[in-house]
């Protein structure tokens, strides 16, 4: 079907009367949390567009067993609002499971039930649009408003109406997406090539299981998780796999007690308020937060290899660290060459492998084609990344009066908590106070027995520094934004 055209092309747009307080453009894990944080503040008239057909949360890495690196407590809503009906324990309440996890004892839940708890706040929670694809943003200067210009798409995910809403704010929570290294980018990108990411496990996982030799790429917990899996059913003695890392070990993630406290909203202001060669240098450094492997998967490869043991003999498997692919080809129609490099001793070999799995990490999805619109207004650092502000929001040139945060874009200025969903709903509960210019959540002044730098002060984000009332809005008409 042909998209229809914009219901209101002429500059005069009628439902400039009639705006959003924000527009959310994506519906993450950090969405839906802001989502869930915003329902009950009645003085918010919110929508959030996303371009899947539903919540879908790293379907290809949800493997049986595989659980969750944070506690359930690190839900959407409960650090800012454990009284939310949004939270996990309410979700379990309401699928009369809150017994049987009681005496389950457990703190860390499966991925596969930490989406699940996701679908069910998605599927309940109003103002979600999912089916739209936000195309541009742009600001409006006479109205001092942005202009969101989004896709319909129907089943089938092909454009069915092209529609408009016009916003005082924006947030953006496009998330991630699978880093495929330049070597094997081609292979990836073949057809019916035995190359994929992790990202894809699950979708092809009974076929990589019969594969005759398969390699794992990268050792990281996505990397140590797929070798776990593939091990484990595959016969033993003949086992056949290779699992490569760029990284010079198959290093445990820091989780001591001190150490996840650069998971706090202290350490994130802490690392805000630092310089940008200072913050580029500390990020590189700081791999092992949250790159490495939790301590009980690394014990479960183990034993799974010592198992194998048992009567005599190696298992034939070859786990080795301080790889890079150099280059990657096809050898005939079922065979994949990879030319490896070690990094400590300068050596050289090939590797020829039935199939590989890439467990190379996601990436933050780049915003510029996005706000290709806002390009005259961002403020940029040095290394011509957004700058973004203690309140997640972009820098933007002072003609402009609305605001745009980001989840999940900040890495560069706000440290290797960016991406944890620990700190979702402080995040969330920080771009609200901003947005409403009160404290509909109090944040706490201290989270951390650490005290990073010499300054022993609490610094919290006052939410009144730029105060504004809200008033309740009419809503847009149906045709504008589908709803």
């Amino acid at each position: 079907m042909r998209p229809t055209p914009h219901p209101h092309p002429h500059p005069q747009y009628p439902t400039a009367e009639t705006p959003r307080d924000l527009v959310g453009i994506g519906i993450g894990p950090f969405n839906l949390s802001l989502a869930a944080l915003a329902h009950p503040l009645t003085e918010l008239d919110t929508v959030f567009y996303e371009q899947r057909p539903g919540f879908d949360w790293h379907p290809g890495l949800l493997i049986d067993g595989a659980t969750l690196q944070v506690p359930f407590l690190a839900d959407l809503v409960t650090l800012a609002h454990p009284t939310s009906p949004w939270s996990f324990l309410n979700y379990l309440k309401a699928r009369d499971r809150l017994f049987p996890f009681y005496f389950a004892e457990r703190f860390h839940i499966q991925r596969a039930e930490y989406d699940a708890y996701c679908r069910w706040v998605a599927d309940n929670l109003p103002g979600l649009r999912f089916a739209h694809q936000v195309d541009t943003v742009r600001w409006n200067p006479e109205h001092e408003l942005f202009e969101v210009d989004f896709t319909q798409l129907d089943t089938d995910g092909r454009a069915q109406a092209l529609g408009r809403t016009h916003t005082r704010n924006i947030v953006l929570g496009v998330g991630t997406a699978p880093h495929i290294p330049e070597p094997l980018k081609p292979l990836v990108d073949a057809p019916d090539a035995p190359v994929i990411h992790a990202a894809d496990y699950l979708k092809h996982r009974d076929r990589f299981l019969t594969a005759d030799h398969i390699t794992v790429i990268g050792a990281g917990q996505s990397g140590a998780e797929v070798f776990l899996d593939l091990l484990r059913n595959r016969p033993t003695g003949k086992e056949k796999i290779h699992w490569l890392a760029r990284t010079e070990a198959f290093a445990p993630m820091e989780y001591s007690k001190l150490g996840l406290e650069h998971f706090t909203p202290d350490y994130t202001r802490y690392f805000h308020a630092l310089t940008e060669p200072v913050r580029d240098r500390l990020l590189a450094a700081q791999w092992q937060l949250h790159k490495g492997i939790d301590a009980d998967t690394i014990a479960a490869i183990h034993d799974e290899l010592y198992r194998r043991t048992l009567h005599g003999g190696w298992p034939d498997a070859v786990l080795t660290p301080a790889v890079t692919v150099r280059t990657a080809g096809r050898i005939a129609t079922t065979k994949i060459e990879l030319h490896l490099e070690h990094v400590q001793q300068g050596t050289r070999s090939r590797l020829t492998t039935n199939a590989v799995v890439l467990a190379t990490g996601y990436r933050e999805r780049p915003i510029a084609p996005l706000l290709a619109g806002l390009d005259p207004y961002l403020r940029r650092d040095n290394a011509e990344r957004p700058d973004i502000d203690d309140q997640f929001r972009l820098v933007l040139d002072p003609t402009v009066t609305g605001r745009v945060y980001v989840q999940n874009a900040e890495l560069h200025t706000h440290g290797v908590g960016t991406p944890d969903l620990g700190l979702a709903a402080w995040r969330s509960a920080t771009i609200l106070n901003s947005l409403t210019g009160k404290d509909p959540y109090p944040l706490p002044g201290r989270t951390a027995f650490t005290t990073f730098g010499l300054d022993h002060t609490p610094r919290v984000p006052a939410a009144r520094r730029e105060p504004r009332t809200l008033t309740p809005l009419v809503p847009l008409i149906p045709l504008v934004d589908g709803r």
